[in-house]
């Protein structure tokens, strides 16, 4: 059975009844997964294709955004607590997430998860693999007969390849490409996955309203092409819807 939750109106949470022009809308993020989001080191604001695109629907939808970052393996719960009112964090839908809370369309379709270790001849079947934890790659990894070893942040499962401490970390290829093509002695092993249903915004079960605003944000975006050039212009030869 799911919990109700009860939430504290403050001054940025939305009614779970009305949602009207210039509302603020608090847009959960991780911060920490280019090029997903990504705290830029020049403005120190956070970054990335979640906020280019958030920032469109946003605008289409006539509301006030406000970005907030979050720890990843707390960011359902706070978003259930009222801490803010979406997660745009590079989050796939997926069933299990969607027994908690709702969400968009998808905004990006499936991305390929991939493979990368220090060596070309890794047993992936019988491999030590990082990933990060609460991840769908994790939960991949888990049943996949590989030894799953689990870390906080995407940056924690690459610096544990590189120290020996596992044979091949696993996240979205996007994700590792740069580590791949800056380090010589990285590679990307295996076959790609596809896991998920792409990525969406998660809202709260009650926030029916905001999710109708957000999903009419987002199909404008698809129909006039600005989605397909922002994912090209973030993810260079991935076609888009």
């Amino acid at each position: 059975m799911k919990k109700s939750f009860v939430i504290a109106a403050t001054a940025f949470a939305l009614s779970a009844t009305a949602v009207t022009a210039g509302d603020v809308v608090r847009m959960g993020t991780e911060g920490a997964y280019p090029p997903f989001n990504f705290i830029d080191d020049a403005t120190g604001k956070v970054a990335g294709f979640d906020i280019d695109v958030g920032n469109e629907l946003c605008a289409r939808a006539e509301l006030t955004c406000e970005w907030v970052t979050n720890d990843w393996d707390s960011i359902i719960p706070n978003l259930v607590s009222g801490n803010y009112d979406t997660i745009m964090a590079g989050m796939s839908i997926t069933d299990e997430r969607d027994e908690v809370i709702d969400f968009t369309q998808n905004y990006l379709p499936p991305e390929a998860s991939s493979y990368a270790a220090m060596s070309a001849d890794v047993d992936l079947t019988g491999a030590v693999v990082a990933a990060q934890t609460g991840t769908i790659q994790a939960a991949y990894v888990a049943e996949s007969g590989a030894t799953l070893l689990e870390f906080p942040t995407p940056d924690d499962t690459v610096a544990a390849v590189k120290n020996g401490e596992a044979d091949a970390a696993f996240a979205d290829k996007s994700f590792l490409e740069p580590f791949v093509s800056e380090d010589p002695d990285m590679s990307f092993v295996g076959e790609d996955v596809g896991l998920g249903g792409g990525l969406g915004i998660g809202v709260r079960e009650s926030d029916g309203e905001l999710k109708a605003k957000l999903d009419t944000a987002i199909q404008s975006m698809k129909d006039d092409g600005s989605l397909n050039a922002l994912i090209e212009q973030w993810f260079p030869g991935n076609s888009g819807f």
